[in-house]
């Protein structure tokens, strides 16, 4: 992966699970598995992502929960 890369950003899951996806300035899509982010990373340009570089990257950043979370928090009025 290029060291020129920039940060890339997975949001948390919204009401139907779907996570945004954001690298650098740019948003990517709406993401319903591991599979769709490294689908956005690769026609980004990011040509090495896979699930593992996703999982060990300190260049990710996961809000609201991991690699593995892909439905949303219930809330308090749930």
């Amino acid at each position: 992966m290029a060291s020129d890369q920039p940060t890339v950003v997975i949001y948390p899951p919204s009401g139907d699970g779907g996570r945004r996806v954001r690298a650098g300035p740019h948003f990517l899509g709406m993401a319903y598995t591991l599979l769709d982010v490294v689908e956005f990373l690769r026609l980004h340009g990011m040509d090495d992502a896979d699930g593992d570089w996703l999982r060990r990257s300190p260049r990710v950043e996961w809000r609201g929960g991991g690699p593995d979370t892909w439905t949303a928090a219930r809330g308090l009025h749930d």
